[in-house]
């Protein structure tokens, strides 16, 4: 159940307010929550509502509290007009949601993904998100085809009367960087996940757009990129660690191929006046020679990227040969334990853990983080 912030009384005077907490569903509401259904249709006096709510239902879930129930979206995409609308004042806003029951789903807002495959039932996370229309259009949308993708329950509490994000580190990637929930105790784990426990937040928030299974061209083209550059600016990082997918012959992704999708994230990001990061996979736990040396340099298409951060003049993390040289130091059956059991490729949440720590010190060893 999400811990109570304040309670809103649901009157006109609601609309200039600077937070909202909402419970979904036509169940019980929750206490210090305004209950909406999925008939409630936006209205301008009320100040929030579904855009076409012929387009949701109420459902049930199988949480207590605020997720004991939840709206389905039933027509769905980031471009989708089935929106839940709730006016507010031009700001920057936390946004905290709770899905229902659903296998996998991303949330999106304002056209564009703003947390990419949550997964498992009532599963909770939060985004920042500038306001500068008046309004947050919000759905929850396709993480994996044939899931239901439902919200039980959304808090949003006002940071700032000024619509610009704070300093960003933004991250693109695939199984190996992804979030996985419930994100405090997950077993698996991905690095983008845990970097913010290296950085501190008065310095970088973490945005981790990455997801499992991901490829350069698809990063590129199905709108996790489109996401970054919405928001991206200078000052902000983008690290992209990709290569992992585009080795396997069902993605037909050439290692030119491949390199020439990487430069042009790469300069899109430098165009909006960010500093774009290239990184390198590590390897997989059995990558030890003989003489107990971990060594992976010849996977994942690891020599295009070395060499296009040389070609484009950004920094690199050779986290493939940094992650070997830990791998080493601590022996084969120690990195064996830092990952998924019977996997010799996907990090455990251990295992996650210090890779974000590798990243985080190269970060800083090349000056890019206080």
């Amino acid at each position: 159940m999400l811990a109570a912030l304040y309670t809103v009384t649901p009157t006109s005077s609601a609309v200039a307010a600077t937070g909202y907490k909402f419970d979904f569903g036509n169940g019980a509401v929750q206490s210090g929550y305004m209950g909406v259904r999925a008939e409630d249709a936006y209205s301008a006096a009320r100040g929030y509502g579904f855009n076409t709510p012929a387009s949701m239902r109420n459902v049930s879930a199988s949480g207590s509290g605020v997720g004991s129930d939840a709206v389905q979206f039933v027509t769905y995409g980031t471009k989708s007009t089935n929106t839940f609308n709730v006016d507010l004042p031009n700001g920057l806003y936390n946004v905290k949601v709770m899905l229902g029951n659903t296998s996998r789903s991303s949330v999106a807002a304002e056209g564009v993904y703003q947390i990419i495959n949550m997964t498992g039932n009532n599963a909770v996370d939060e985004f920042q998100i500038p306001v500068t229309d008046g309004q947050l259009n919000l759905l929850v949308t396709e993480g994996k085809a044939g899931a239901a993708f439902t919200l039980s329950a959304l808090e949003i509490t006002q940071l700032s009367s000024n619509p610009t994000t704070h300093p960003t580190i933004y991250i693109g990637g695939d199984s190996t960087v992804a979030n996985y929930y419930p994100l405090d105790s997950s077993v698996q784990g991905g690095w983008g996940q845990m970097l913010q426990q290296y950085v501190s937040p008065s310095n970088f928030l973490v945005r981790n757009l990455a997801s499992g299974g991901q490829i350069a061209r698809g990063f590129r083209n199905d709108g996790q990129m489109e996401a970054i550059l919405k928001y991206i600016k200078p000052g902000d990082l983008f690290i992209v660690q990709l290569g992992i997918n585009d080795t396997n012959p069902k993605n037909t992704t050439t290692e030119a191929e491949f390199k020439e999708y990487m430069r042009d994230m790469v300069r899109q990001a430098k165009a909006k006046g960010a500093i774009a990061v290239l990184s390198t996979p590590q390897g997989r736990a059995t990558d030890f020679n003989s003489a107990g040396v971990h060594n992976a340099q010849g996977r994942w298409y690891r020599a295009a990227t070395v060499a296009l951060a040389s070609e484009e003049n950004v920094p690199l993390i050779d986290l493939n040969v940094i992650s070997s040289t830990y791998f080493t130091s601590i022996g084969p059956a120690a990195t064996l334990q830092l990952y998924m059991e019977g996997d010799s490729l996907h990090p455990n949440r251990a295992g996650a853990i210090q890779l974000a720590r590798l990243v985080s010190e190269e970060l800083k060893r090349q000056g890019l983080t206080p």
